[in-house]
């Protein structure tokens, strides 16, 4: 049997990530031969992703990574079963020469299929390192983006959002920071409500309706206040005519409270914007131009993009759970 050195069970651990002891036990069945070694570890590794094919992996870690002129950006997330795993130093640091690897490829299949190194693919890495940590280790979430400007947002390694723009500008990466911050805490499904399919908003309106009729069932029942149930969901179905009838109700409900007329014009422009955001919650929550801009709440996303004299051309976003 060959004599196996400190110094080769180390090499192999750095090489590999794998435990002292289980270096050791390879280069004990490989015969103190590193490649062979290194393929045990990698049988191990597939019997242990065999035997937890099954588990979920929601835990882990999102990541980002920008190419150095900022005009392609990658998220991705590295999904464990722990959160225990997912915060480990050593998990992370993998996740992030994985995103680093990820730039340079246009879906996930690609990116799995590609060499992590001269010995092993992306997919293999994954295998080895399933068997290194003892849980299952996969790909998640894979976005790409590129742009004329292209940034990003981490938060807390639990999601990972990128944003691009039109033109680089002086503050280009504050503004792409700022809206991958947005993306990242609201989500958006697109870029403004003049992207929504008619068909979408129809249904959607029927279906918000209804919940909300049944949960005034249950309010009712209990004797409490029940909610208001929007006629509309979206900016796309208020029309001119839709709006000066909101206008004309606000009119006459000030008349019936007995409010002066000549000071109808300070108070009828609010009330107008209450209607609009009691009747676009479907922009609100899915596009990302007409959210309340989270670091200022008295504007849009899209008014805040147009200080900056640039327009949002894309936005991904990758999450854990």
């Amino acid at each position: 049997m060959a004599a196996i050195k400190a110094a080769d069970v180390n090499k192999l651990r750095q090489m590999t990530g794998a435990g002292m002891m289980d270096c050791k036990k390879a280069l004990v069945e490989a015969e103190g031969d590193f490649d062979k070694a290194i393929e045990v570890l990698r049988k191990k590794g597939q019997k242990v992703a065999a035997n937890r094919s099954d588990r979920e992996s929601s835990e882990g870690a999102a990541v980002a990574f920008l190419n150095a002129d900022n005009t392609r950006g990658v998220v991705i997330t590295l999904n464990c079963e722990t959160d225990f795993v997912g915060k480990n130093e050593g998990f992370v640091a993998l996740a992030k020469q994985l995103a680093e690897k990820a730039i340079n490829f246009n879906s996930k299949d690609e990116f799995l299929a590609s060499a992590f190194d001269e010995t092993m693919t992306i997919a293999d890495k994954l295998v080895e390192q399933t068997g290194v940590i003892g849980e299952k280790i996969e790909i998640g979430g894979f976005e790409i983006l590129e742009g004329a400007y292209v940034g990003a947002y981490v938060h807390v390694n639990k999601i990972a959002a990128l944003t691009a723009l039109s033109k680089n500008i002086d503050k280009a990466e504050t503004l792409a920071k700022d809206i991958s911050m947005q993306v990242a805490s609201m989500g958006a499904d697109t870029l403004s409500y003049k992207d929504f399919d008619p068909a979408f908003i129809a249904s959607e309106t029927d279906a918000r309706i209804a919940v909300i009729e049944k949960e005034n069932e249950e309010l009712a029942r209990l004797g409490k206040t029940l909610k208001n149930v929007p006629k509309y969901i979206s900016y796309a179905q208020l029309t001119d005519q839709v709006l000066k009838q909101a206008e004309e109700d606000a009119k006459a409900e000030l008349k019936a409270e007995g409010k002066p007329e000549q000071i109808w014009d300070k108070i009828i422009p609010g009330k107008i914007q209450r209607f609009i955001s009691d009747n676009t919650t479907l922009d609100q929550e899915k596009a990302l131009l007409d959210q309340n801009f989270i670091k200022d709440e008295s504007k849009k996303v899209g008014e805040y993009v147009k200080e900056f004299n640039v327009e949002i051309t894309g936005f991904k976003r990758v999450s854990l759970g």
